[in-house]
């Protein structure tokens, strides 16, 4: 058959679609979020669900108002600022202040998404970094943790208790049943094992992420605890780590988009986490970790460039220069 010029479409790459865009693949971890959303309203009360809906309403309406005073497109349909509000609040303590979690919803998508042109732009993760911005602003605030249930006690307003991290340290350690259903202290979403396990066997099945960066940031956080002296298991259930590797190093725009890549990603957070954990004085590192391997993402995707069929190593190193 004859063909000319007319008859062949360009166009620039990709020229092979999956049919995935960013709105459905936000709404599979909206979703896959759900049973962690639900744990935290049961164990820490309705003010956890309403400190959800206000990081969510503050971010949906930072990036409106934002994008609308620069002229720009409007990208709250992606979705994925409501992803970043519920990551924040799952975060958070749920005694925070509500006006905090606003305003670190707003750092979370003015400062750390727009500023550097708004969605697959950010090179750090909003969500982290906005917890980071109010653990160093607001610190008494975001160390008070209340009691699981203790909305059904009558003194809801003088309750509080330590972390994991802190009982550790004096010897008192909930059981492991607790710690994968959530009975223990700490972050909305951080606290029931099960609920985050959950939502990564869905997000693994959905092909939304590879299963590499939470198994490598796990495992790496597992074998080094042990070597260390620590409990692998509850060092593995306790913190924000089942929450940060499922669902924050495996964000797309800032983490390693090649196997390599991610694998080495992975355990640099697990090995940065676990140096923080037992030799820095702060209780818990999976967010700083996470935040300095993201960093590092470009440099760490230039050393693990594929080589090219029919082209050597030095020939790519030479083009990426």
């Amino acid at each position: 058959m004859n063909q000319t010029t007319e008859d062949l479409t360009v166009s620039v790459s990709p020229h092979l679609h999956s049919g995935r865009t960013s709105r459905s693949i936000m709404l599979d971890v909206i979703i896959a979020l759900l049973p962690a959303i639900a744990a935290s309203g049961i164990i820490f009360g309705p003010r956890a669900l309403i400190l959800i809906g206000v990081t969510v309403f503050s971010c949906v309406a930072s990036e409106y108002v934002f994008r609308r005073a620069i002229k720009r497109p409007q990208s709250i349909y992606d979705l994925t600022a409501v992803v970043t509000g519920i990551l924040l609040a799952l975060n958070l303590p749920v005694s925070l202040p509500f006006w905090m979690a606003a305003l670190g919803g707003a750092i979370a998508i003015i400062i750390v998404k727009q500023f550097f042109g708004g969605v697959g732009q950010n090179f750090v993760n909003p969500a982290i970094t906005a917890r980071i911005v109010l653990l160093m602003s607001f610190a008494s605030q975001m160390n008070v943790w209340k009691e699981p249930f203790h909305y059904l006690s009558d003194t809801t307003d003088i309750v509080s208790s330590a972390t994991y991290f802190s009982n550790a340290a004096a010897g008192k350690l909930p059981s492991i049943t607790d710690m994968l259903l959530g009975i223990r202290t700490g972050s909305l979403g951080e606290t029931c094992a099960i609920a985050l396990i959950i939502g990564g066997i869905y997000l693994i099945i959905r092909k939304v992420i590879s299963p590499w960066i939470p198994l490598c940031f796990i495992g790496t956080v597992a074998v080094l605890s042990m070597v260390l002296g620590g409990d692998p298991l509850y060092q593995v259930l306790s913190g924000g780590l089942l929450l940060g590797a499922i669902f924050m190093a495996t964000d797309y725009t800032t983490s390693p988009i090649n196997t390599r890549g991610k694998i080495i990603f992975a355990v640099g957070c697990g090995l940065i986490t676990v140096l923080i954990r037992f030799y820095a004085s702060l209780p818990e590192g999976v967010s700083y970790a996470i935040l300095l391997m993201n960093i590092l993402v470009p440099h760490i995707e230039t050393l693990t460039i594929p080589k090219v069929f029919g082209e050597k190593r030095g020939d790519i190193n030479e083009t990426v220069k």
